[in-house]
């Protein structure tokens, strides 16, 4: 059980930032709950919650029911008190969304770009899209955030691509500069995968602790949830699950510049060379994905190998860290049967009965929009953390 759901007797006093996380979560709704759960006294709450009142980010609500005494004061968490942007920087898309401090979509647009596109030519554009797309949301509070991802190891301190076999030219080069015109907030940078890790944490596996998420798309990737907490790994590399080498893939060329990765059997850029070396007119794995969504058997037999292949490897994800369930994300999704069916295969036959005993395998909540919605929680977590709350309390004394 959370530190932050029991009361405290020989730990640190709860900070103003820890009462703002247990009234944002719905763990505590008035000045009761606080003082129950974290066992500080009337005087230490009411001054806390006066400095959360008067930097915005609660509200007094209107005074609830009581079963005798003083009526406990309703608290309210201030979603208004300030907005997000998400930016999910893709191989051939960006999506680029505002959000209010409750992950609530305010304004979003999409746009495709060449592949290959530099940072200097993109982020201009992308900066230029989301100041229009800020004052046409209608928002009036402050950016107090800004989440974006990359496909690829990201170097989280200094907000730059580390190595990305996809985005060339992107690696070392830091992306906050480009933002600066649009908002004095800070930028925070993870990868595609791990921000589909912190959608889920959105979604219907939110209450989940343990979470294994897949991007399934012209990469493949893996987002990790363990103990509720997204893991990235001692140098962001975490859940290359698409760069493991696999009997099935010997000799074969990736576009890493290795060889023998399972991307090259079961990514959506090879599954659409396949379908391209049969005559077939496809461009992008999301064209190989509405062929199966047709009926169509080639289409729908690549796509179901793909889930097999992936399978393979995911299977000894699944017995080393038995999540609860599994999430599947990413263009691939779209095909969520075929492909699932295909995991599910390799899973079962491949991973411990133990590990699978309750295992699900489900559906990306969030469907084409996880990679916002993730880049939005991307930007909650870190300034909403109680830290970063205490810190801005301290700034603003």
């Amino acid at each position: 059980m959370s530190d932050l759901l029991q009361p405290r007797e020989t730990a640190a006093p709860a900070s103003a930032g820890e009462l703002l996380e247990l009234v944002r979560t719905g763990r505590a709704h008035t000045r009761s709950d606080l003082r129950r759960l974290t066992g500080l006294s009337r005087t230490a709450v009411t001054a806390r919650v006066a400095a959360l009142t008067s930097a915005g980010l609660l509200l007094a609500g209107e005074e609830l029911a009581s079963t005798g005494g003083r009526p406990p004061g309703g608290l309210v968490f201030n979603r208004n008190a300030g907005v997000v942007l998400a930016v999910a920087v893709g191989r051939s898309r960006s999506q680029l969304a505002v959000f209010d401090l409750d992950g609530q979509e305010l304004a979003s647009r999409s746009d495709d770009h060449q592949v290959g596109v530099g940072p200097d030519r993109l982020m201009p554009e992308i900066a230029a899209r989301l100041a229009g797309l800020l004052a046409d949301s209608g928002a009036r509070a402050a950016v107090v955030g800004i989440g974006l991802s990359l496909p690829g190891t990201v170097d989280q301190v200094r907000g730059a691509s580390l190595d990305s076999p996809v985005m060339g030219g992107w690696d070392g080069v830091e992306l906050a500069p480009y933002l600066k015109g649009v908002a004095d907030a800070p930028l925070f940078v993870a990868n595609d995968a791990d921000v589909l890790a912190r959608s889920e944490r959105m979604g219907s596996t939110g209450m989940l602790s343990d979470v294994l998420v897949v991007k399934a798309s012209t990469g493949l990737g893996l987002g990790i949830i363990a103990s509720g907490q997204v893991v990235s790994g001692h140098v962001g590399a975490a859940g290359e699950i698409g760069h493991s080498k696999v009997e099935s893939a010997e000799g074969l060329a990736c576009r890493c510049g290795a060889t023998g990765c399972l991307e090259t059997v079961a990514g959506g850029w090879a599954l659409v060379a396949r379908l391209a070396e049969s005559g077939r007119e496809v461009g992008h794995v999301r064209d190989l994905v509405e062929l199966a969504a047709q009926g169509d058997p080639e289409a729908r037999g690549l796509l179901r190998e793909s889930g097999r292949r992936l399978g393979e490897v995911l299977a000894v994800a699944i017995n080393l860290l038995n999540p609860q369930a599994v999430v599947i994300g990413g263009d691939m999704a779209a095909g969520f049967d075929t492909y699932a069916a295909g995991v599910r295969e390799s899973v079962y036959a491949r991973a411990t009965a133990l590990a699978t005993r309750d295992l699900q395998i489900v559906p990306a909540t969030y469907g084409d929009r996880a990679g916002v919605v993730g880049c939005a929680a991307l930007a909650l977590d870190h300034v909403l953390s109680p830290g970063a709350v205490d810190a801005l309390l301290a700034a603003g004394a």
